[in-house]
């Protein structure tokens, strides 16, 4: 008698219980809710208000764009390759990205600038990015890919970072999530191997009261187990920090973070960090938008030592120096 062994995906397909692994993004939902949040966040109060309207200028480009566009696939060669040595199934490092990228950046350019007067100084960036040659596009997206932080042009990359959102949100959109493998790395996007911008604990539906970690490029949100460092797997010296009232006392404060709906999750055993947001305690939250809108946090953390396990795409670090410890 031979007995048929059921592969990952149909087991828990079998099971009403299981925890779904994957959340694919929503391609008609996933820029505006981001731009909506963004302009939600951008108040009088937060320091860089200003910049965050012009984000959402941008994830609305991002969406009037992506209605348009329809990127070239993979071929069901590498997606079968993929599967079969758990990789994921469409890989940012891989090299291998439809041209078309450069159009959507264009396509973004004009969008931003029909969009409203510019400052001088965006008006400077918009036409300095214009006039970069195919080399040059294809050598910022390579370096944002591959993290390569002397490389890359701050003031440039959340323009070109939002170009490569839109192909691969594309891509994935078009994939259905039993499609994904298991890959081996379990703190990379098994879709498209990028780090994860921040995490969120989902509430209603199948994902009540369960983790995800979304990723910072194509969307794709994946089940992670909470007090788990998603830079080094570690379960070790997991601890959670916010940001109270400056004028409350010390209970107050504690009272304050115990309650925040964002908060920033360290790992003592790397020295990185990353932020997790609650549904439960602010429904709206969107983990690449809260993430970028909370820089008062980052300097928090960098006051207690710690390093962002990855940067936000929208928010690039001045200097080479400042490159996280991935290892």
């Amino acid at each position: 008698m031979v007995q048929r062994i059921l592969e990952p995906e149909q087991i828990q397909s079998l099971d009403p219980s299981a925890i779904p692994r994957i959340r694919m993004p929503e391609r008609d939902a996933v820029f505006p809710a981001r731009a909506a949040r963004l302009r939600q966040l951008a108040d009088a109060a937060n320091p860089i208000a200003g910049y965050l309207r012009l984000m959402a200028v941008l994830a609305d480009a991002q969406h009037q764009t992506l209605t348009n566009f329809e990127a070239t696939p993979p071929s069901a060669e590498l997606l079968l390759s993929a599967q079969q040595h758990s990789m994921p199934l469409i890989p940012a490092l891989s090299g291998v990205r439809d041209p078309a990228w450069r159009d959507v950046l264009l396509q973004l350019l004009d969008r931003i600038t029909a969009a409203g007067p510019l400052t001088p100084t965006l008006s400077q960036l918009i036409a300095k990015l214009r006039a970069l040659d195919t080399a040059a596009l294809d050598a910022q997206a390579d370096a944002i890919f591959a993290q390569r932080f002397a490389e890359v042009d701050p003031a440039s990359a959340p323009f070109v970072a939002a170009a490569l959102q839109v192909v691969w949100t594309d891509l994935v959109s078009r994939i259905d999530k039993s499609q994904v493998p298991y890959i081996d790395t379990p703190g990379l996007c098994p879709v498209c191997g990028s780090h994860p911008v921040a995490s969120v604990v989902r509430v209603g539906g199948p994902s009540d009261n369960y983790r995800y970690l979304q990723c910072g490029l194509c969307a794709t949100e994946w089940h992670m187990v909470r007090s788990k460092c998603s830079n080094c797997d570690s379960t070790k010296g997991i601890a959670y920090h916010a940001i109270g009232a400056a004028d409350a006392d010390a209970e107050a404060r504690d009272s304050q973070a115990k309650d925040a709906p964002l908060k920033a999750e360290s790992c003592d055993e790397c020295g990185t960090y990353r932020k997790i947001g609650y549904q439960n305690k602010a429904y709206d939250f969107e983990p690449f938008a809260d993430d970028l809108a909370s820089l008062t946090l980052d300097l928090l953390m960098g006051e207690e030592g710690y390093r962002r396990a990855s940067p936000n795409p929208w928010l690039w670090p001045e200097h080479a120096g400042e490159k996280q410890d991935q290892e």
